[in-house]
């Protein structure tokens, strides 16, 4: 696959967990992040993106939103659980980012704020008017995502070299 290549990263936020007396780490969906995460799934879907790989995060809310998310795909990307996607900062998921291999062409992030909500911004150098204005009016909340579409290398991934051209939250 050419670096000329348009690619697309998607960051998904998890659903909304719960707060039980568990590690942070351990925290499990709540009632409604088990609603919303099949949500943005069939959204997701609906987006006609094939993702070649999904990097998902090793927190229990992460892997139970990308669980109930990927039951809606109509195939099942390869998946890793990334022990670096949980408390990353914005410059830990840049350099992350720069280790894909250039034969992913479509990536999914299963992961957390602000994180998400950082990367979706500093990533996007220009914007679709729409899902911008969704964005900055609606931050980023629980099982929302945003579509980010760049051409070059995964490691010539920095601030400022995409496009954002969807975002959508479940509760808008």
């Amino acid at each position: 696959m050419s670096v000329e290549t348009p690619r697309r990263i998607v960051l998904l936020r998890h659903a909304k967990a719960d707060w039980p007396q568990v590690s942070d780490h351990d925290r499990p969906l709540a009632e409604r992040g088990r609603r919303d995460a099949p949500t943005a799934g069939r959204k997701l879907a609906d987006t006609g993106i094939t993702f070649d790989l999904a990097l998902c995060s090793t927190a229990a809310r992460t892997r139970e939103t990308w669980k109930l998310a990927v039951a809606e795909l109509s195939y099942r990307p390869k998946t890793v659980y990334e022990d670096r996607l949980y408390e990353a900062s914005l410059g830990e998921l840049i350099a992350l980012l720069n280790e894909t291999a250039d034969e992913v062409n479509d990536l999914l992030v299963i992961g957390h704020n602000p994180g998400m909500h950082a990367l979706a911004d500093a990533l996007a150098g220009q914007a679709d008017p729409g899902a911008l204005a969704r964005m900055t009016k609606s931050g980023f909340p629980t099982a929302t995502y945003a579509v980010v579409e760049f051409t070059g290398s995964w490691k010539s991934v920095e601030h400022g070299v995409g496009r954002l051209t969807d975002y959508w939250a479940p509760h808008d």
